[in-house]
């Protein structure tokens, strides 16, 4: 409540960018303001959630996006996250499109960015995460992406070099084939470029496997993007069924503009970008309703696009989500958001009698993916 009444019109005064890297640097430089000031419980009692041979405390995670350089991981799980998304990296450090790449559309509760995957680096990332991540406790989770340098018949290398690269610090690699701000790396979403994508990285991560003490394979997931058509979709499952990805994140950003409440000729003086936030609830709503019938349930969904509240986030388990991941809400909502969702979810399972989320995980799919 003191971020929706306080901060949340100071900081939103400033440049998007500028407030996000504002609350980085306040993060990085007092490590305890997040548990002291907004930390919450994170015993929540959620049963037994175990996802792609991994075990979350909690359905709720932040999306890869908000820390792309695991600058303050641990800060931002002391909000009640149980699983963060960093990245996306890439092998290559790079800048990013210019400035201003983000936007805020307040009346749509929507942002719109065109960051183009700025970052450091995966080695630098990796150094990072090694030199912080000690008596972890929550899943990190590690989205990789293409390099702008890499060349389209270099994609794979370059996914492969990072891949290696973060292996070491990674609960689970998210392989972003589905961001529109790298020029043509949707095309990766093809079957042909995407089946050779996801072998070369399952025949990788064997390889590193049998080099190293962990236990079990790296759990590969792949983002898709909400653009795509119901035939391309059913085409994306085959090629993740054939080569064994562990799970599916639905929804990354999309281009469309379509009944937005923010006057067309703002939205268009913003230029191109993904759109996340509110605008793209429904349509990822749908998303995870047709994935968990093309996969028959087997394969893990995590739930993104258009999440603020525990309300939301009950439809998108309903509808076939294992788990739910946050970015616009939390920039929207403040760093209470995960904390609120969590207990939100428990008041709701006990409401609807149930003791655990798997008992309702894509019992409303058929009817949202006929809305």
């Amino acid at each position: 409540m003191l971020y929706r009444s306080l901060l949340r019109p100071l900081l939103f005064r400033l440049p998007p960018e500028t407030a996000h890297e504002l609350a980085l640097k306040t993060l990085a430089l007092a490590p305890n303001l997040s548990k002291q000031f907004f930390g919450k419980r994170t015993d929540y009692d959620f049963g037994q959630l175990r996802r792609f041979g991994l075990s979350f405390s909690n359905p709720v995670g932040l999306a890869a996006g908000f820390d792309k350089d695991g600058v303050v991981l641990n800060e931002l799980a002391a909000l009640g996250f149980s699983f963060i998304e960093a990245g996306t990296v890439t092998y290559q450090a790079q800048p990013g499109n210019e400035r201003p790449r983000l936007f805020r559309l307040p009346a749509d509760k929507a942002l719109i960015n065109r960051a183009g995957f700025n970052n450091q680096g995966a080695a630098a990332f990796a150094h990072r995460v090694t030199q912080s991540s000690a008596n972890r406790n929550y899943i990190l989770g590690v989205s990789i992406g293409k390099s702008r340098s890499a060349a389209p018949d270099q994609a794979i290398d370059d996914y492969t070099r990072s891949f290696e690269i973060v292996y070491p610090v990674a609960d689970y690699i998210a392989v972003n084939v589905s961001s529109p701000n790298t020029p043509g790396l949707r095309n990766l979403q093809r079957p042909d470029q995407l089946e050779s994508l996801l072998q070369t990285l399952q025949q990788r991560s064997a390889e590193l496997q049998k080099q190293t003490t962990r236990a079990q394979p790296m759990p590969l997931l792949v983002k898709l993007s909400p653009d795509l058509t119901p035939a391309e979709l059913g085409e994306v499952v085959a090629v993740v069924q054939r080569t064994f990805v562990a799970g599916i994140i639905a929804a990354n950003t999309t281009t469309e503009r379509a009944d937005l409440r923010t006057p067309p000729d703002r939205v268009q003086g913003f230029g191109a970008g993904g759109l996340s936030g509110r605008p793209l609830c429904e349509r990822a709503n749908r998303m995870i309703a047709d994935l968990y019938q093309l996969t028959g349930g087997k394969i893990p969904l995590v739930g993104v696009g258009g999440i603020f509240t525990a309300e939301d986030a009950w439809e998108r388990i309903c509808a076939g989500a294992s788990l739910v991941q946050l970015y616009t809400g939390f920039i929207y909502q403040g760093p209470d958001v995960a904390a609120e969702i969590n207990e939100g979810l428990l008041r709701i399972m006990s409401r609807e009698g149930v003791s655990s989320i798997d008992e309702v995980i894509g019992t409303r799919a058929a009817a949202v993916a006929s809305r």
